[in-house]
């Protein structure tokens, strides 16, 4: 039986390949660009946040392609603390919706707010809210293992899965967006019936955009590096 190939493999393949790695054919056109092979520099210049979606339903053989890049990222000690929970019933996200909306209200109310008008317009605010950042086919809940090898370190290990996993996403031509305070933990853990040894890292959706955010500002690169000393 062939071995699997390692990461070094793939990378070394793709250097090989010329022009960047190549992490694989977006699954639609996207941003008026055309779905041809992306590098994984394309990728990184075109990933975007985006936090509202088409109901198309992402493809099975896609989401596994995606959930394979982001088990592909280092860990500490090779330790792997990482789990993956795909939601994918609809029934599941708008619970998360509602769960959202009410955690919303109850933080409203401690605010002092007891009118009856206000109440029912900030209700609309979040339901508002919600419903764009919950409107995916698709939610991925980035969790680490309580009990690794090297828990100190889980957080970092989470981060860089959840990376790959944006990365590939955005390769294939979908949208995502690291969320951690926007969708509450506490929220993510009561109706999913997370269990108290696993930590959530974030949750993102996979999905079509309803559209492409445009490019954000940034700051030069070199802004950023300095050589030998700073």
């Amino acid at each position: 039986m062939a071995e699997h190939p390692s990461r070094r493999d793939v990378l070394r393949a793709g250097v090989a390949a010329g022009a960047g790695i190549i992490l694989g054919s977006p699954a639609h056109a996207a941003d008026g660009e055309p779905a041809a092979e992306m590098t994984l520099f394309d990728a990184v210049k075109r990933r975007r946040s985006v936090r509202r979606f088409l109901p198309d339903p992402v493809p099975e053989e896609d989401l596994k392609q995606i959930l394979k890049a982001a088990c592909m990222a280092p860990t500490s000690g090779n330790q792997q603390p990482w789990r993956f929970l795909v939601v994918d019933d609809p029934a599941l996200i708008r619970a998360l919706e509602d769960a959202c909306v009410r955690r919303g209200m109850e933080q409203t109310r401690q605010q002092g707010t007891t009118e009856t008008a206000h109440l029912a317009a900030a209700e609309e605010r979040l339901r508002t809210r919600f419903s764009a950042y919950l409107s995916a086919p698709v939610y991925v809940v980035v969790l680490t293992n309580n009990g690794s090898r090297y828990p100190s370190y889980n957080e970092k290990d989470g981060s860089l899965a959840a990376g790959y996993l944006m990365l590939a996403a955005r390769a294939l031509g979908y949208g995502t967006v690291f969320c951690t305070d926007s969708i509450a933990e506490e929220v993510t853990r009561e109706v999913l019936s997370i269990p108290d040894n696993m930590t959530r890292i974030c949750i993102t959706p996979i999905g079509m955009p309803d559209k492409w955010p445009g490019r954000p500002s940034k700051k030069p690169w070199r802004y950023f590096v300095k050589r030998n000393s700073l």
